[in-house]
């Protein structure tokens, strides 16, 4: 440590203001507090923040996630100092980030085989993607595969001739479809947005995502995961809860969180093109159009609650 500097709050008292500004979910605060009091406070709550000095940082890094084995922690350690770095920057103190000088990669890589996303985490990527260096259109399609709940190679291929604005919805041909059945997306307010302004800005293409190099072609498939990555790592260099991810994920998020805000099953099954097997199958040929219109904005208005109260702007 550098030798205290006179008149500079201590990390305490900077963690006390950081607390009456941020807003998060109770699992995640919970969490985020467990951090604060064990392992951030106890190290450095008496120093000043530019005291700290990169190897200082790096040590606790490594006790906790090479001599302890706790991966999770130390990479929320290193996300809870980096918030704290820009707290204290845009209330000008002049001191460097030294924290997001470390990746969260570089510390330990989660390979979850059934990823979905948090509220926290749907907050953090909207407000990701504010910033990523990525085209308006590309922004607009991660949004919408979110808030339709298809699959990527669904939505690439759209175009604007399976849009109905009057009725409000999209029709996939079977071709597109897994099931090789065509499927009625019933476009929410949010979507319907997105898609006026895909018209407006797509130049007279057929596509309703068009290729940025070429308007007669749909936009490349592996766009979509190079975003998802770029969103990821704005995140990340903001300390924000946003762990790796890829564009499949977002309709398992859906389903997880739908199914956990005790929305029917059946319903949500329907919205996602999933098609039940056995005698289930043969006693529910329900479409549910009106259920499932009334999901997918509902969906959509809790996507705009979880951007709402995302505190790590």
């Amino acid at each position: 440590m550098k030798n205290h500097v006179r008149n500079e709050e201590s990390v305490q008292v900077l963690v006390d203001r950081f607390l009456q500004h941020v807003k998060w979910a109770k699992s995640t605060r919970d969490r985020k507090m467990y951090v604060i009091r064990n392992e951030l406070l106890p190290r450095f709550g008496r120093y000043g923040l530019s005291e700290i000095q990169f190897p200082d940082i790096l040590t606790v890094i490594d006790e906790i996630n090479i001599k302890r084995q706790a991966p999770a922690t130390a990479i929320e350690f290193r996300n809870l100092l980096a918030q704290l770095y820009d707290f204290a920057r845009d209330r000008g103190l002049q001191v460097e980030n030294l924290a997001a000088r470390i990746r969260p990669s570089s510390i330990h890589t989660f390979q979850a085989r059934d990823r979905a996303l948090s509220g926290t985490e749907i907050g953090a990527l909207y407000h990701s993607m504010k910033q990523v260096p990525v085209t308006p259109v590309m922004k607009h399609a991660l949004k919408l595969l979110l808030l339709t709940m298809v699959r990527k190679g669904e939505l690439q291929g759209a175009t604007w001739d399976e849009i109905d604005f009057e009725e409000k919805t999209w029709t996939i041909p079977k071709e597109r479809m897994k099931m090789r059945r065509p499927h009625i997306v019933y476009l929410s307010r949010q979507a319907m947005d997105i898609l006026l302004g895909l018209q407006y800005m797509g130049g007279g293409s057929q596509y309703v995502l068009p290729s940025r190099y070429d308007e007669d072609k749909p936009l490349a498939a592996s766009t979509f995961n190079k975003t998802c990555l770029s969103c990821v790592t704005v995140a990340q260099e903001k300390g924000w809860d946003l762990r790796r991810f890829n564009p499949h994920d977002l309709r398992r998020t859906a389903s997880t969180i739908l199914h956990e805000a005790g929305f029917n099953s059946d319903v949500i099954e329907k919205c996602l093109a999933h098609e039940q097997k056995g005698v289930r199958a043969v006693y529910n040929k329900a479409e549910y159009a009106k259920h499932r219109r009334e999901l997918l904005q509902a969906w959509a208005d809790m996507i705009d609650k979880f951007v709402e109260n995302f505190g790590g702007k």
